[in-house]
């Protein structure tokens, strides 16, 4: 506990620390000093600073607020620093003289555009050439830029779909695509290197006043930065529109769609890009549609869930009582990275779970393309060990490849990017993730929900010509290929001790006692440690039916996942396998 009170005090002292974070803390070792090691202050100290916030593949992600383990000021101003040092080494380590090259785009979250700008001031004072966004922009379009601009690397300042209080700070290579392990633990070094106070520079101190107007006067003022200009954006959303040549010959002038932002950044891309497709009808969330860092209409604005989805199926319903029933509800989480999906069907709006919508996206992809006469005999589609294995059941069903990576859609573009280094990249077909991440073309290295929302309206319409919904066709599918139920089970462990418990659950899930516990039903126990080329901390049970459940901690929230995929000649038998699989798993991990 002390330990935390020095570091407390220490950062104190850090002259980037604003009047706010400085009162935060201030209050705090006030309260500790009345309470001691007892009270709640002395809890909330150990857990702004048992740790540096961690930063790992897909950079920072943490609680906004003061602290070593908090998302703040010189938390993002340290962590570009050492990027800054990445960034200008690979330039020089590869004999260029030029100055190195990033770009930077932001969310509506709190602090995002203060971020966004502090870290542009430490690239452009580190000699770096940056491009900054002047309004909030999705993580693909990052992507996008980071490839249109030759850009050494990127910054996204977003939590994507994680609570309010959440902030982070996601970084990028030259490809577009999030930082693999490697080089990240090469920047997560050179930032663990840099001093709060003496080790990091900045030309932010030179201006004041709004962040519009200090953004406005440093670009001014600085020759290596550069605000990108907003009708870049609507390049971004050609280029989404250029790499989904299945969409282009489809009616969509007789869809109607509901489509939320969940108060993010996909408002306008998205939109625009449905217009450009002709879809007939787009009727926006009104109580979403605007930029909104509260969340006050959806706290947890994740897609996945049913809460972020309440408002936008009550106007669907709204609009189907007077007549004019909307077909899909659309929603994108507030990066604009992820959607999800419902359906109407039979009366009623049927949400379409991750592994579901990237099912029926891989079958149009698919069967498109062979309309097309253009599906190659060496198609690849890549996809995460946790998503439904009725995905290398399609592939091979079509005469296309599957990968497996593991989670997080940086290890998809890494295929991309190693397909594309072989003059290979046309065999990429789809990629997809079940964590509601998707993408269809080339053009980035990301999930990608503008692409994504592209081809839910293409699929469709094209289903609503064949005079059946997306339901209908996934019941097909089940048909042809068996009924498969995937969900995921999760269970919150936030802090210090959620982070103990569940490495003490994953290693307690890796011993005989829990394989025993499965009495008999148990065909193969796979613990991905040992599994080479696909090294995580992921164990997999696989049962004697065909059925298997996969655990692993989640790398940007404190949750334990547990995803389980049931078959059955059923969609009622294959529900009902599922509920025992996840009884029993639960049970013998001691989660119940």
């Amino acid at each position: 506990m002390m330990e935390s009170v020095t570091r407390l005090r220490d950062w104190l002292s850090i002259k980037w620390l604003d009047g706010e974070l400085r009162a935060e803390l201030e209050d705090l070792l006030a309260a500790y000093g009345r309470e001691g090691d007892g009270g709640p202050a002395a809890g909330e100290i150990e857990d702004r600073f048992y740790r540096d916030l961690e930063f790992g593949t897909a950079g920072m992600r943490g609680i906004l607020g003061a602290g070593l383990n908090r998302m703040n000021t010189p938390n993002v101003m340290r962590a570009t620093q050492g990027f800054a040092a990445h960034l200008n080494d690979a330039v020089r380590a590869a004999g260029e003289t030029r100055p190195a090259k990033a770009a930077i785009a932001y969310d509506n979250r709190r602090n995002s555009e203060l971020f966004a700008f502090e870290a542009a001031c430490v690239f452009v004072a580190n000699g770096i050439e940056t491009y900054l966004f002047g309004r909030l922009s999705a993580t693909p379009l990052l992507s996008y830029t980071v490839r249109e601009l030759g850009c050494d690397g990127g910054v996204v300042v977003t939590a994507s779909h994680n609570a309010k209080e959440y902030n982070g700070y996601k970084i990028y290579g030259n490809t577009g695509c999030q930082c693999l392990p490697d080089e990240a633990g090469k920047i997560a070094a050179l930032i663990e290197g840099v001093d709060f106070s003496s080790g990091i520079k900045t030309v932010a101190d030179t201006y004041t006043g709004s962040i519009a107007e200090r953004r406005a006067a440093a670009a001014a003022a600085e020759p290596l930065l550069h605000i990108i200009p907003d009708d870049f954006e609507e390049r971004f959303v050609d280029a989404v529109l250029e790499a989904t040549p299945e969409c282009g010959s489809i009616d969509m002038a007789d869809l109607n769609v509901v489509y939320t932002p969940l108060h993010g950044a996909g408002n306008i891309p998205v939109r625009s890009a449905l217009a450009k497709l002709g879809v007939g009808k787009v009727t926006v969330v009104p109580e979403q549609e605007l930029p909104d860092p509260e969340f006050t209409t959806c706290p947890e604005p994740n897609p996945e869930n049913a809460k972020a989805l309440k408002l936008g199926l009550a106007l669907c319903e709204k609009l189907a009582a007077e007549g004019e029933a909307p077909d899909i509800l659309i929603a994108t989480d507030p990066d604009s990275d992820r959607v999800a999906i419902a359906v109407h069907d039979g009366g009623d709006y049927r949400r379409i779970n991750g592994n579901e919508l990237g099912i029926l996206l891989l079958d149009f992809v698919t069967r498109r393309n062979k309309e097309a006469g253009v599906f190659r005999d060496d198609e690849i589609v890549i996809t995460t060990i946790v998503s439904s294995p009725l995905v290398s059941v399609m592939a091979a069903d079509s005469g296309a490849e599957t990968r497996l990576v593991l989670t997080g859609f940086k290890n998809i573009g890494k295929v991309m990017d190693e397909l594309a280094r072989a003059g290979e990249e046309g065999r990429y077909l789809f990629g997809f993730e079940e964590s509601c991440g998707y993408l269809s073309g080339t053009h980035v290295r990301d999930k990608d929900a503008i692409n994504a929302s592209a081809l839910i309206c293409a699929a469709a319409a094209l289903s609503k010509s064949e005079g059946v919904t997306l339901i209908g066709r996934l019941d097909e599918i089940g048909k042809k290929f068996g009924y498969y139920h995937d969900e995921v089970a999760e269970f919150i462990m936030p802090g210090e001790k959620g982070m103990e418990d569940m490495a003490r659950i994953m290693e307690a899930a890796r011993t005989p006692a829990v394989r025993d516990a499965f009495k008999g039903a148990l065909a193969e126990y796979v613990d991905f440690r040992e599994v080479p080329g696909l090294e995580g901390n992921v164990v997999e049970f696989k049962f004697a039916d065909g059925s298997r459940a996969m655990m692993r901690p989640s790398g940007t929230e404190p949750k334990l996942k547990i995803y389980i995929s049931a078959r059955a000649a059923s969609k009622e038998a294959a529900a009902a396998e599922f509920a025992g699989i996840r009884d029993r798993v639960v049970a013998a991990v001691g989660l119940a």
